[in-house]
């Protein structure tokens, strides 16, 4: 299985630099959205893939690699 395919809040708010408190607030806006799509999702804890996909970070990863 894949190691680390989760993010927890505390590393949410270390990536984002934000509080901790807010780092709540975006993993749960991103597991609502993935639960509308039909996703499990794990309060706490938001999958990794998706959030980089929903951050700024996603997106320079794509063109680093191209």
């Amino acid at each position: 299985m894949l190691k680390h395919s989760f993010l927890r809040v505390d590393d949410v708010a270390e990536i984002l630099c934000i509080s901790k408190s807010h780092a709540y607030k975006i993993v749960q806006k991103l597991n609502a959205e993935m639960k509308k799509q039909g996703f499990i999702t794990i309060a706490g804890r938001v999958n990794k893939q998706f959030f980089l996909e929903k951050t700024c970070y996603g997106a320079a990863k794509e063109k680093e690699e191209n």
